[in-house]
């Protein structure tokens, strides 16, 4: 079972930070993803900074989501 995305902040430097469900906050790096299919468009940090939780997930402006669990596996425990 995964746990859903309860907010999301962009930075400049292409990192989420996102908190769980759980109360949990991490951040994801998402760098190496955005020389990959749909994600390359979100290089225009206009575009990537349009992400908003989407159901349990993120979603950016041009229909980019991201599977929570990997969100989640693939980002850092922050304080």
């Amino acid at each position: 079972m995964y746990l859903a995305v309860k907010e999301v902040r962009p930075t400049e430097n292409y990192q989420l930070l996102l908190t769980f469900e759980n109360g949990e906050k991490r951040q994801f790096d998402m760098k190496p993803y955005l020389n990959n299919g749909i994600f390359q468009e979100l290089n225009d940090l206009n575009l990537f900074k349009t992400v908003k939780p989407s159901f349990d997930t993120i979603e950016w402006a041009n229909e980019a989501d991201f599977d929570p669990e990997i969100l989640y596996q693939k980002s850092i425990k922050i304080s």
